[in-house]
């Protein structure tokens, strides 16, 4: 649905001549996905700002997965093992690469795919039993299959019997250079193969005393199928034609058969199910019209409750909570104070995507932050593929956050979605310019960055199980080629990177060092110009997007061009209301605008020159 602005009459005039950082550029076009409806408040006087309250919460986020981030390896062999392909460690990631993920902008750092799950490598010798590859997605294995929430993957150790003690190291070293982490928290679902070898003594393991012969019961951890076994989805070939992973016949066994993660209730899912996984009973009991069983306590409950605390003890910042919404709320909501009990600063971050139910999810909930991802990505996705409009935008803060902007996590890149420099996304990283400077300055909240993200990683390659689909696996043992440029034999200095890679980095790291240290994008209030340009010949609004931010003490404009192809010279227009709110009077003052995003020096030019695929973010300053 397009939404129709209101038409304001422009008001004081700004013309500002400044140049713009831009890179090159390809576009690509697919079918744009229409947003979904929602209902707009109309108490306000003014449809251009919100009555929200800035809350300062711009943290900068820096997903790294571990097994990717420091292997040098370069082979990339499809389908290759560990010794062929590489893994990074956790002592990869030493207080040089900490330092250099600082100077870019990160505050905190999630380490993605730590946590001991099903793989096809062979840990025997160690006591890890050995997975069945008819469950195992990929030679290494979907970190998001865990098979012991107490443990952490001994792929990421240098000494597999020390694995645990290098991860502790690994914290106490982020931590001793001024950066937060957060790991996964996997709630909905385990690997078929799930038993903790390292669960603490007295704790009773997911599962142990279920009674199978239920389909439901409010304390069974799992879903049942009772009298049938579980069926192996006909085609699955983990490791392709040439090779056999270990025990690979179609014939795991299973029985009773328990139910899927991703709700399917049926001893033979599909291919394309997440049938590695069987889903976890929150007392909810599906296949009688989802009736709850919340009273008392049920036992996954506390089992849950008992690992979150387990990690938060060992100074763990927070949890990325996958498929947040997959869970019942209830559970949310009793469960996240009982974590900050223990540690009170605690954040929890919930992978979500149903905008119906964020309000409920933070408020409800009690969820520190939620992803944006089917109104902010999605639509900034649309822009950089020359698609949609930039009402998309409007929508987001105006409708979808609206009241909750600051809770509410913006990026570009994750492991589940495709590297913008892929051919499947954008096919280059110039359009990251406009829609990344949204991105980290439409609101207070935080902004995270996907590793190789910041040096146009494209995500190239069949890597196995992964396939050539424009993202980074998370599937195969892999080397990640324009990331490891930068990695540079493991000094992290950038030295193999081509000019056009460090200009890229170096726009990421002024954008996200801007964001954490200016007062007006970590706590200003927001004031849209769409409606007051909407009239300018030479302000196209569909793919121009500028508005405010500002406090008593700083004011910013923001200003980008999403086009590919054309320079746009535009008189810019901001309402004698919007100068109100600013406390300037723009008829008795003057003023500076300075460019602090392209670290240009001020200007009294009132009029803006934007490069296709550009941005600039101007501090407005009275002159003395």
């Amino acid at each position: 649905m397009i939404m129709q602005r209101k038409i304001l009459l422009p008001a004081a005039a700004l013309t500002l001549g400044l140049a713009s950082f831009t890179l090159l550029h390809r576009s690509s076009v697919t079918a744009p996905v229409e947003p979904a409806a929602d209902s707009s408040p109309a108490s306000l006087a003014d449809p251009n700002t919100t009555d929200e309250v800035p809350q300062d919460r711009k943290l900068v986020i820096y997903q790294m997965m571990v097994r990717l981030f420091g292997n040098q390896k370069t082979l990339n062999k499809p389908h290759g093992s560990a010794a062929e392909n590489g893994v990074g460690k956790f002592n990869d990631i030493n207080t040089k690469a900490l330092q250099e993920l600082k100077k870019l902008g990160a505050t905190h750092v999630w380490y993605t795919g730590i946590l001991e799950h099903a793989t096809m490598a062979d840990y025997t010798k160690i006591g890890i039993p050995l997975d069945d590859a008819d469950v195992v997605k990929g030679r290494a294995g979907s970190p998001y299959a865990v098979k012991d929430y107490y443990d952490v993957d001994p792929d990421l150790a240098v000494d597999p019997k020390k694995r645990m003690a290098e991860f502790d190291a690994l914290v106490k070293r982020t931590h001793d250079n001024g950066l937060k982490l957060l790991i996964d928290f996997i709630p909905n679902h385990v690997a078929r193969s799930y038993k903790s070898d390292a669960k603490p003594a007295g704790v009773v393991d997911l599962g142990e005393k279920d009674d199978k012969t239920k389909a439901f019961a409010p304390n069974n951890n799992f879903y049942y199928l009772p009298g049938k076994s579980f069926v192996v989805p006909k085609g699955n070939d983990p490791l392709g034609t040439a090779l056999k992973g270990p025990k690979e016949d179609q014939k795991y066994q299973e029985t009773p058969a328990k139910a899927t993660g991703n709700d399917v209730f049926s001893e033979a899912p599909k291919l394309d199910d997440w049938f590695e996984t069987t889903k976890l009973n929150y007392g909810v009991d599906y296949q009688n019209g989802r009736k709850t069983y919340f009273s008392p306590v049920p036992d996954t409950w506390l089992k849950m409750r008992d690992i979150l605390v387990f990690w938060a003890k060992k100074d763990v910042d927070g949890f990325r909570c996958d498929v947040a919404e997959m869970v019942p709320v209830e559970f949310w909501a009793w469960v996240i104070p009982e974590v900050k009990k223990v540690k009170p600063d605690v954040i929890f971050l919930g992978e979500a995507y149903d905008p119906k139910q964020y309000k409920r999810y933070l408020t409800e909930g009690k969820f520190d932050f939620l992803y944006d991802k089917v109104g902010l990505y999605d639509g900034l996705r649309r822009l950089m593929r020359n698609e949609g409009s930039t009402e998309d935008i409007t929508k987001v803060w105006s409708q979808e956050s609206r009241g909750f902007s600051s809770q509410m996590l913006r990026f570009l890149e994750n492991h589940d979605e495709q590297r913008i420099a892929s051919k499947d996304f954008a096919g280059n990283t110039a359009p990251a310019i406009p829609a990344m400077t949204v991105s980290a300055t439409l609101g207070t909240g935080p902004i995270m960055v996907y590793f190789g993200q910041e040096v146009g990683e494209p995500g190239r390659g069949a890597e196995g199980f992964g396939g050539e689909d424009g993202r980074t696996t998370i599937f195969d043992y892999w080397g990640v080629p324009e990331h490891q440029k930068w990695v540079n034999g493991g000094k992290f200095d950038g030295g193999k990177l081509s000019q056009q890679q460090q200009q890229l980095r170096d726009f990421y790291v002024r954008l996200l060092n801007l964001s954490t240290s200016n007062e007006a994008i970590r706590k200003g209030k927001f004031y849209e110009l769409q409606d007051a340009n909407n009239l300018s010949k030479e302000y196209d609004q569909r793919k121009l997007y500028s508005y405010l931010r500002f406090t008593d003490k700083q004011r910013l404009l923001v200003v980008v061009n999403f086009s590919p192809t054309q320079t746009y010279v535009p008189t810019l227009q901001i309402p004698e209301a919007a100068w109100k709110l600013m406390g300037l009077d723009p008829k008795r003052q003057q003023f500076n605008y300075t460019d602090l995003l392209n670290n240009r020096p001020a200007t009294n030019g009132t009029r803006i020159t934007l490069a296709p695929l550009s941005a600039v973010v101007l501090d407005i300053t009275p002159k003395p």
